[in-house]
């Protein structure tokens, strides 16, 4: 097992991690990020990993952090300083401000903020004729903006019922060691993700001046993806299944209590979400596995959410002419998936799972 480093009680770890949320420079926000998933039991080489950053650079900031506390996270780099050459600033501090404010609401045009915009924002404002629009591309970064997708949040999705979700989900692995005080007791999470003939289209890096170009003809036959991850471990098991409904859903159950070993030593807390063929009193649930639902409209709160983009790698930009081709596809991809476990960890051990770490079992 991977040796835990020291990180000094400087701050708890709520409050690192409000450092992190709050913070308005990219570089201290990064570094208040990488000891919050310290201070959660990651190891360093891991949170670095998680945050993107240098494993020897991380070891800077942990070292900087245990010897001077918030003091050492500070970015001094971001300190102001004389303009010496470069690009001449279009705005005064006190422009600048306004500007922020500014960006806190809609465009006059009540569309959405881009560096265009942004650039005749500043042509007003400062009476210069012309200004780039990559001029206003760089003051949204400046008044620490970025371009961002929003998460989707159902509006029906309750944040109580989820918070509750959350803190009882360690209960229920309590509650399922003492059922089996001799079984080994395994959190999984499940869901299913539709994938046919109908092109999936995606940004991809491509040369200066080429256009990529990507061949569609859209078509409505499908297969489905069912897919099970271990956030702790990242490990994953896959089957293709041309339907979802209870039929097929029991079947893929039998494999995997077959696949992830379930036996009398070893038990598993199977998390999916509220679909009909999952509450169907038809479903047939082997032996050893327990199943938890997700509270309503709270796909968030599913691991497994976050592989479909793994998932579809491999068909992006892609023409497939029949379904048969997509699945020779999946299963390879499939199969490496199921070595990427360090990048799905990752991906999937969301922080809150973290309560769950001290049950024995685990």
């Amino acid at each position: 097992m991977p040796r835990k480093v020291y990180l000094e009680q400087h701050h708890s770890s709520e409050e690192l991690k409000q450092n992190y949320l709050r913070s308005k420079d990219a570089v201290e926000s990064r570094r208040w990020h990488l000891l919050w998933k310290v201070s959660q039991g990651w190891t360093l080489k891991n949170s670095a990993i998680a945050v993107g950053i240098n494993y020897s650079y991380s070891k800077e900031i942990l070292k900087k952090y245990n010897n001077l506390g918030e003091k050492g996270v500070k970015n001094l780099k971001n300190k102001q300083r004389k303009q010496s050459g470069g690009k001449k600033p279009l705005l005064t501090e006190e422009q600048l401000q306004k500007l922020r404010k500014e960006l806190e609401s809609r465009p006059n045009d009540q569309g959405i903020w881009t560096g265009t915009k942004v650039a005749r924002w500043i042509e007003k404002e400062t009476g210069i004729k012309k200004v780039g629009n990559q001029r206003g591309w760089d003051y949204l970064k400046k008044s620490s903006y970025s371009w961002q997708s929003p998460r989707p949040n159902h509006r029906k999705g309750d944040k109580l019922e989820q918070e509750i979700f959350k803190s009882n989900l360690p209960l229920k692995i309590t509650k399922l060691s003492e059922k089996y005080p001799e079984a080994e007791i395994e959190l999984w999470f499940f869901d299913e993700h539709r994938i046919g003939l109908k092109p999936i289209i995606r940004k991809v890096w491509a040369k200066v001046g080429q256009r990529p170009i990507a061949v569609v003809s859209h078509r409505y036959e499908w297969l489905y993806v069912y897919g099970f991850v271990k956030p702790k471990t990242g490990e994953t098991l896959w089957y293709l299944i041309p339907r979802v409904n209870t039929l097929w859903l029991n079947l893929v159950y039998q494999s995997f209590a077959i696949d992830a070993g379930i036996s009398q030593k070893k038990k598993a807390l199977l998390v999916e979400d509220n679909a009909g063929w999952h509450r169907s009193k038809k479903a047939e649930i082997p032996e050893g596995i327990e199943l938890e639902f997700l509270p309503p409209y709270s796909p968030e709160l599913q691991p497994a959410e976050r592989l479909w983009t793994l998932v579809d790698e491999p068909l992006v930009n892609e023409y497939f002419e029949t379904i048969d081709e997509i699945e020779e596809t999946l299963v390879k991809r499939c199969n490496v998936l199921r070595e990427m476990k360090d990048e799905i960890r990752n991906l999937t051990n969301y922080h809150w799972l973290n309560s769950v770490k001290d049950i024995s079992v685990l």
